[in-house]
């Protein structure tokens, strides 16, 4: 994979300048945790006027999604090999306009990890835009639920909230892209859940409580 042209693995003086690296100004949207990149390389493929990047830290998933990306000649796709809790030191103050967290670990036993967490909202404020739409799709209850609270802990604007994607008949794109993991979620009887949020304008505080935690986990 180090041989892909679309794949950064721990990018040095990339901050600030990933409209260079798309060579235009268009908006950039992430896919957090994107494992394969199905919901990278499916939005890439509808809108070729947007940038899209999927992170993840495991290499033998994302080479997948990378390679097809190379194939389709997707040249609004690129790859970020980084851990996510360390996106501020590859992305500017509002050099992203969206946001995508599909079937990320819930981290059921560190609440710190998930990717809802305070500690990571905090991150995604320091590089979003003001506005900038957050998707989480889940088959988690338990992350599903965490978030909603995380919601109302920091004031975000809610946009969308659905306990079960699947019994509406008429799914949106891209809501309707599946992904590997959730076509086995699906297939086990799963309900697959979805928030649509924003950030506040406020500054995110960590509470006490969580900074404990998470500095616990480290």
């Amino acid at each position: 994979m180090a041989r892909f042209s679309n794949v950064l693995q721990k990018p040095e003086h990339i901050k600030g300048k990933w409209n260079e690296e798309f060579d235009n100004s268009n908006d950039i949207v992430l896919e957090l945790a994107c494992g394969k990149g199905e919901y990278t390389i499916g939005q890439a493929e509808e809108a070729k006027s947007t940038n899209f990047i999927g992170l993840d830290i495991k290499g033998n998933r994302m080479y997948i999604g990378a390679k097809k990306a190379l194939d389709n000649k997707l040249s609004n796709v690129r790859f970020l090999r980084i851990q996510i809790q360390k996106i501020e030191s590859y992305f500017a103050p509002n050099e992203v306009a969206e946001m995508w967290i599909t079937f990320s670990d819930p981290f059921l036993r560190k609440a710190s990890n998930r990717l809802t967490h305070s500690r990571f909202l905090k991150a995604y404020q320091n590089v979003m835009k003001e506005g900038g739409k957050i998707h989480l799709k889940t088959d988690s209850v338990e992350l599903y639920d965490y978030t909603k609270e995380m919601i109302e802990l920091h004031k975000c604007d809610l946009f969308k909230d659905d306990p079960d994607v699947y019994a509406q008949s008429n799914i949106q794109f891209p809501l309707n892209i599946k992904t590997f993991y959730e076509k086995m979620h699906l297939e086990a009887g799963l309900k697959i859940h979805y928030l649509c949020f924003s950030l506040p304008k406020a500054p995110i505080v960590v509470p006490p409580k969580q900074k404990k935690n998470e500095e616990e986990a480290v």
